[in-house]
């Protein structure tokens, strides 16, 4: 199966699904995860210096002799990794745990207020060696955006958030299609919370899908890219059959409603 591309504002291309690797902490796990969604036909893997599993992706694309050149790596700098110099530093070091010599993406993982600009500059810096041949951010507010814009030479070509169908942020989103920055869901199954929706559960049952592939579908046809995370064979084949049904305008406007600003994660709107 050919995945859906979505096409980034410097002309490259990332997998409109991709695996998140938040919380998978030992290597048997991570092997494992790895190779059924490489077997399913994912191709991009999200990771984070934060979440301290670098490691594990540079040595399970060694294990299963897998092409570099066939996988899209995404990480992220984390917060305490912030300023020019640390950036640089730490991106290094996240070379070597991943063992490749340059990463298709990398982000800031939060807008520290301080600290953001320098940071930026950092992948600006990597970006320009080709390091990285992406950069953008993370958590970032359309407020974080407009001060990024003051001072970046370089658009950045991602926003990953939390996004999920009770955490639509129709305004962000809007402002970065308006500034040609794709948006990255995480958490786009909103940790589990909220899994018994009526109306989430009727279109399961119209369409014939799981309640999880509802809720993936429906970012999928507002053109986000989605990162569901799961280290289970059954749930990671799951997340990715979403590309065979297609949700009515009608359905569609039914799961906007449902909107409902819940966020399970890190609450950016409080960083000025």
């Amino acid at each position: 199966m050919n995945i859906p591309t979505v096409k980034l504002n410097n002309n490259l291309t990332i997998p409109q699904i991709g695996l998140g690797l938040w919380q998978v902490t030992n290597q048997e796990d991570f092997n494992k995860a790895f190779k059924s969604a490489y077997d399913e036909g994912y191709r991009m893997f999200d990771t984070a210096q934060f979440y301290r599993n670098e490691q594990y992706l540079g040595l399970a694309i060694q294990k299963y002799k897998i092409n570099r050149s066939d996988l899209f790596i995404t990480t992220k700098i984390a917060v305490n990794n912030f300023g020019f110099k640390k950036t640089i530093k730490s991106f290094k070091e996240s070379l070597a745990k991943l063992n490749t010599d340059y990463i298709d993406l990398i982000l800031l993982h939060f807008p520290v207020s301080v600290l953001r600009k320098k940071s930026y500059l950092a992948l600006e810096e990597i970006y320009s060696k080709k390091e990285a041949l992406s950069i953008g951010v993370s958590n970032y507010t359309i407020r974080h955006l407009e001060d990024l814009f003051k001072y970046a030479q370089i658009v950045p070509v991602i926003n990953q958030v939390e996004l999920h169908v009770f955490l639509q942020q129709p305004e962000l989103i809007i402002y970065c299609k308006e500034h040609q920055i794709a948006v990255e869901a995480y958490s786009p199954l909103a940790h589990g919370l909220k899994m018994e929706n009526d109306i989430i559960t009727k279109l399961a049952l119209k369409y014939h899908k799981t309640y999880a592939q509802i809720m993936l579908r429906f970012l999928v046809q507002l053109d986000l890219i989605v990162i569901p995370k799961s280290i289970t064979p059954k749930r990671i084949k799951e997340n990715f059959n979403i590309f065979d049904f297609k949700i009515d305008e009608s359905d569609m406007d039914e799961l906007k409603s449902l909107n409902k600003n819940l966020r399970t994660c890190w609450n950016p709107t409080l960083v000025p």
